[in-house]
């Protein structure tokens, strides 16, 4: 039984905190977050104590911390938890500037914790099957990967001024899941974005509409198409196309039920949320930590991948500013 502690309480503080508080392999002690509702709420719903930060890093009785904070947190909790020896289940990004994601990084490995970044769809079970597919050579070597990765709407403004721009703070996830699918690094960025859906986000120095190409060492090609807005809900689909055919999931939809008439076949809406879409996901990579936890292994995906992730972000930020393609940092 993995005694866990939870540092934040927001939206995805809630779920893995949901989670961990359900799984039969661990046991939520405790939890934090600056907001002393929000924490009331969570503590209440998962039967977890109140603690403080330093509590829940440096106190006795908890194996495991899931850092569910601000980004701009993360590295220096990773660093902490790391010198008090526990184990980290750390959100994405671990940092907007790769030096620092390195040293965090670097100081959990030098103090031999294992740290895994919360890249969910790594686990959830479509792309997981597809993934599968892919290594076992079902439609040989990869040529292009599709990646479109669409919200149903922007977030605050409020939000967007902190979060590191829409390569950092949205599409890292599209870099981690280009990585996982090509099965290679990208080496070239060329990126292009704009600001579409809402003036704010553009007058804060971010954009909304962007699409990235990469291209890895042996020619493969991933393009990924990112939007703020889908008034059809959160549109999350995947395309490879290899030397011996085609792989593609599709999105998931609030049934499977169509109905067909004279005017055509109708379904049920797309699911309209990340937190819906990737529900199952969020369940499997905490029981993919806890079980790494359990054999000692290491869990995946590891710091390292966090930080090659960030530098695609990267890149991509400064191809946008240039218009020109930009080689990635190895």
């Amino acid at each position: 039984m993995h005694r866990l502690g939870l540092i934040g309480a927001g939206r995805i503080g809630i779920i893995h905190g949901t989670n961990a508080a359900a799984s039969p392999d661990a046991r939520l002690v405790a939890l934090t977050d600056p907001d002393p509702a929000a924490a009331e709420r969570l503590a209440t719903r998962t039967k977890a104590e109140l603690r403080t930060v330093d509590e829940i890093i440096d106190g006795e009785g908890i194996d495991a911390v899931l850092i569910c904070s601000p980004t701009d947190t993360h590295a220096d909790l990773i660093e902490r938890c790391a010198r008090a020896g526990k184990a980290i289940f750390c959100e994405k990004p671990i940092d907007l500037s790769v030096p620092r994601a390195e040293r965090a990084v670097a100081q959990a490995e030098a103090a031999g914790v294992p740290l895994m970044l919360a890249f969910q769809r790594r686990f959830d079970p479509h792309l997981g099957a597809l993934a599968r597919r892919l290594r076992e050579g079902a439609i040989g070597r990869i040529e292009i990967v599709t990646i479109t990765s669409r919200d149903p709407a922007p977030p605050p403004v409020s939000y967007v001024k902190r979060s590191g721009g829409l390569y950092r703070d949205s599409m890292i996830h599209d870099f981690d899941e280009a990585r996982f699918l090509l099965g290679e690094e990208p080496t070239e960025v060329f990126a292009l974005g704009s600001c579409m859906v809402d003036p704010e986000i553009g007058a804060a120095g971010d954009i909304d509409t962007a699409a990235v190409l990469l291209r890895t060492a042996s020619g493969a090609i991933c393009q990924i198409s990112l939007s703020r807005r889908a008034t059809y809900g959160h549109d999350q689909r995947v395309e490879v196309l290899g030397a011996k055919g085609l792989l593609r999931t599709g999105n998931l939809h609030e049934t499977t039920v169509e109905q067909a008439t004279e005017a055509g076949f109708l379904q049920a809406p797309v699911l309209n949320f990340f937190l819906e879409r990737y529900a199952a996901a969020y369940r499997n990579e905490l029981d993919a930590f806890l079980e790494c936890l359990r054999t000692g292994t290491r869990p995946e995906p590891t710091g390292a991948d966090g930080v090659k992730a960030l530098k695609l972000a990267d890149a991509a930020t400064r191809s946008r500013e240039t218009g020109l393609p930009v080689r990635v940092a190895p």
